[in-house]
This record gives C-alpha cells, structure tokens and sequence, in this order.
C-alpha cells in the first residue's frame, strides 16, 4: 500500500520537538515510534492513531475517527483519522498528540 509522504513529513514536524523518534513501516503504511512505541503512522492519505484501549472509545466519538479494521475484526487501541480530519495543522498536532501522550505512557523500549 502506497502512503502519503507529504503526510508523514507533516507528522514528523508536530513532532520535531523530540529526539527519540524513529520510522518504521507498519501495516502497510508508515510509522512513528517515540522511545520504541507505536504513536501513529500514515496509511493511504489518513493517520493511523494508537490512542490505547482507554481512550479508543473517546477517539472514535469524534469526527473523521474509525475503527482500525484490516481483518473484520477492529483492532482495539487504535483509529484511523481519514483526510478530512487532517486537512490543517492543528487538526493533525491534535492527533498526533494523542497518540505521543499514549506512547509515553508506556515503557520506553531500546
């Protein structure tokens, strides 16, 4: 699956702060790994969110939100954000956020 590059720069910019970011490709997309945990990734032209089982319910209350589903059956703990969810810079750090705050909550893994 081909991802959107100009996104994935985009994503990386909300996060130009920290020093502990890494990319790898995921699902067929791309990902964003902060201390070694999954925070987010592009797949197509949306953003893929790991918000945590906590906060998965909360995430998909809101607008442009949808259960992470490649089998049928919906992968608790993450969201897809298509396009239009996206579409300008504050929209976008809002997400990304969501998904930093999820992954440092988390261990750090070396």
């Amino acid at each position: 699956m081909a991802y959107d590059e100009v996104l994935c720069t985009r994503v990386l910019d909300a996060l130009a702060d920290r020093d502990d970011v890494a990319e790898r490709k995921m699902f067929g997309g791309w990902a964003l790994m902060l201390a070694g945990n999954m925070a987010c990734g592009v797949m197509g032209e949306d953003l893929l969110v790991r918000v945590g089982r906590e906060g998965y319910e909360a995430a998909l209350d809101l607008a442009h939100a949808r259960p992470m589903d490649f089998t049928g059956r919906p992968m608790t703990g993450f969201v897809i954000v298509d396009a239009a969810g996206i579409a300008g810079d504050r929209e976008l750090q809002a997400w990304v956020t969501r998904g930093e705050a999820f992954a440092r909550s988390l261990p750090p893994k070396r």
